[in-house]
Parts: C-alpha cells; structure tokens; sequence
C-alpha cells in the first residue's frame, strides 16, 4: 500500500502503483511498444515505398507540360431564321508551335511555385541504318534547362551528355534495335522532306521501356529545323517543389497563359490511385492498431483501480481532492504510453535496420524524425484517453464505502 506524507504528489502516486503491478506494467508496455513498432515501421515502409514509386515515374517526366489548345472546327455563321445541322468530326491536330514561347517562358520563370521551365520541339520522325528502320519520337532541349526537369546525366550509359550540330544521344533499346553505338552515324527523317545525318554520341537508359525505345535528343535548332517548325517550341515542361500541387499549379498556370496545362496526376490517374490506397491502408493500420494499444492500457487501469480501491479510500480520506486522484491514473496511462512509445521507437530502427541491411534491397526505408515523434506524440495522448474512464472511477469513489472494501 503507497502512504502518502506531507510531500506526495500525483506523480510519486502514479509511479507508485505502476511499481506494485510490475507485472501488469510490463506488460501493457511491451504491448505498447509492439503498437507503434508496426506503426512506425509499417509507416516508413509505405512512405519509402511510396517515395520509391514517385522517383521512378517522376524522374523520367515534368510534373506538368504545357501545350498549345487544340484546333477546332470552325462553324459557318447562318442567316437568321436558318437552322442548321452540324454533324462534325473532331478535328485533325497538327505540330504547332506555342506562340509567343519566349515571353511565356519568362513569366514562367519568375513564378515562385515553378522550380525550372524547360520549352522543348517534340515531334515524329523515323531514324535509319542501312536497310533498318524505327519510329523514333524527336526531342529537342535547351541542356541546361532540360536537366533541371530530368536529370539525363543520371541515365547515361555511354558517351557524353551533349546535343550540338549533328550530334544525339538515343535510348538503349533503340541503340539495340539499330546495332549502334557512340560513333556510330544514323539518317533522320522527319517526312516532310527533311532529313539530317547525325552522330550518335551518347546512350542513355530512363528505365522506361517506351522513352528507351523511341527518344532521340537533339539541340532545339536542329530539331526545329527537322520538324519544319522554325523558331517554334511545342512544349514547355516545368517542375514544382509540392509534387502534390501539381493539379492545382496547373490549373493556375493554364489560367495564366491559356495553354493547355497536364500535370502529372493527370496523366498518372492509376498511380495515383494505388498511392492514395496505400495511404488509406496504413491510415487504417494505424487506427486500429492505437485502438488495440488504448484498450489495453483501459483494461490494465480498471484492474488497477478495483485493487486499490482501499488505498484510493484513504487517500480520500486523508484530504486528496478527486481531481488528484483522477490526475493520478491519468499520468500512469502517460506514463504507460509514453515508455512503450519509446520502446517500440527503438524496436522499429532496428527493423528498418533489418530491412535496410538484409532486405530485397528494392528500395531504401528512412525513418523522419517527425514520424517518431508524431508517432510518440499519438502513443502518450492514446494512454491519457485509455486513462479517462478508469481515472473518472477512482475519482468517484467514496471514501468511506473504499475503505470498508476488501
């Protein structure tokens, strides 16, 4: 039995009845700790899965392109009193050029949620070698603002990373297909009686099966003048900071410039969809698994407060207020949630650690310190809940009727 004296405090009382139960203490912390164990872990696991899956789509495209409108039919006027019945087919689209892309470009560029704008000449051609043949798509950039929206220097696998007069740099697959190589020489033909002979210089490899079989880079003059739009970009690819933002930047910078704006969530509805499942799932984890954590710690209180009914009784008795004694089995649900936080804290670097070191290897898994902290944050508040109705018990005992108990 604890025995309070002139300096006891809710706190010394708390700690005092975790002690005598040791075993029930152990034990609503070891469950505790497991809780956010798999919440952390589980946590860290789909966000790095999640980061993973972001950085292979999103490191091979912009977050949002910008194109010219597309063309319309347009509808003879009629004379009044005159109906008309239109039975119209979606017009053919053309390779047109953005107009005014210069002054476009520099406003862009002064937009604080743009982090690089990169206008680029995209167009279909058909590359040769002897007697063999491809479908190529041509993509023509400025280097120093096109790596600033993907970083080619991260993919190249031969060569250098240079466009110029007659130089290009080709897909692997494609290089493949072909049977060429850095130095070797190829004739591009864009259809429109334009052709050029170039040098292959660079090999490159996006991971991306239709990009590796089908781009040819190439400076933004040459392939101007190959596609017959001289002067004249097609697209100007930009990236933001929030990568989430990107639907909604979008819709601001197609206001702006009355291009038509996609973003990446646009043209990525699926991915999408599969993130935002994924979030959910571990959403849920988490809620069921701080259900589990804030039930036990409930039950652990109950038991405690029906065994020391008596001891409650005579710290009624003796001038606590019930105020002290409900703070007293709130700190203790703190106390329980806050230790086992800590626990399983440390119990999910070290399996991350495992992952990290002996996993698949896929991806690596970090662990933010704001997740641990939220997570210790959710563990401590969830023990103060569980604590509410034991704690409102105790603190409604009667003292007289508490101390006859036995």
């Amino acid at each position: 039995m604890v025995r309070p004296g002139r300096l006891w405090t809710e706190w010394t009382l708390a700690i005092g009845f975790l002690r005598e139960g040791r075993a029930q203490s152990l034990m609503i912390t070891v469950g505790v700790a497991v809780g956010v164990a798999v919440i952390v872990f589980i946590t860290a696991l789909i966000q790095g899965l999640q980061s993973n899956i972001i950085e292979r789509t999103l490191g091979t495209q912009a977050h949002i392109r910008l194109l010219a409108p597309e063309e319309v039919n347009q509808v003879l006027p009629t004379p009044p009193g005159t109906l008309q019945l239109v039975l119209e087919d979606k017009r053919a689209q053309r390779l047109r050029s953005i107009n005014n892309w210069q002054q476009v470009t520099a406003t862009l560029d002064r937009l604080p949620d743009l982090t690089a704008v990169s206008p680029v000449v995209s167009g279909p051609a058909f590359l040769r070698r002897g007697e063999a043949l491809a479908s190529v798509a041509l993509v023509g950039i400025d280097p120093d603002r096109y790596q600033r929206i993907i970083p080619l220097d991260r993919y190249m696998l031969s060569g250098q990373l240079r466009v110029g007069a007659g130089d290009v740099m080709i897909g692997k697959l494609l290089a493949d297909d072909l049977g060429v190589q850095v130095g070797s020489k190829v004739r591009l033909d864009t259809g429109q009686q334009n052709s050029a002979v170039v040098n292959i210089v660079g090999v490159f490899e996006l991971g991306v099966r239709e990009l590796d079989a089908r781009y040819v880079y190439l400076d933004l003059k040459q392939a101007q003048s190959l596609l017959d739009l001289p002067g004249g970009v097609t697209v100007i690819d930009l990236t933001v900071a929030d990568i989430f933002a990107a639907e909604r930047i979008a819709a601001q910078v197609g206001r702006l410039t009355s291009l038509k704006a996609q973003s990446w969530i646009e043209t990525n509805a699926q991915l999408m969809n599969a993130l935002s499942a994924q979030s959910l799932s571990t959403n849920m984890i988490i809620v069921f698994v701080a259900i589990s954590v804030a039930f036990g710690i409930a039950s652990v209180l109950s038991v405690s407060v029906v065994q020391r009914t008596r001891e409650i009784g005579i710290l009624r008795a003796t001038g606590a207020t019930r105020q002290q004694v409900l703070r007293v089995f709130l700190l203790q649900g703190a106390v329980l949630g806050l230790l086992g936080s800590v626990m399983g804290s440390a119990a999910s670097y070290g399996l991350v650690w495992v992952f990290n070191t002996f996993g698949p290897g896929l991806f690596y898994i970090p662990v933010p310190g704001a997740l641990v902290m939220a997570t210790v944050l959710l563990a401590t508040l969830t023990g103060v809940l569980a604590a509410a109705v034991p704690s409102r018990r105790a603190a409604r005992l009667d003292p007289v009727e508490a101390i006859r108990y036995v």
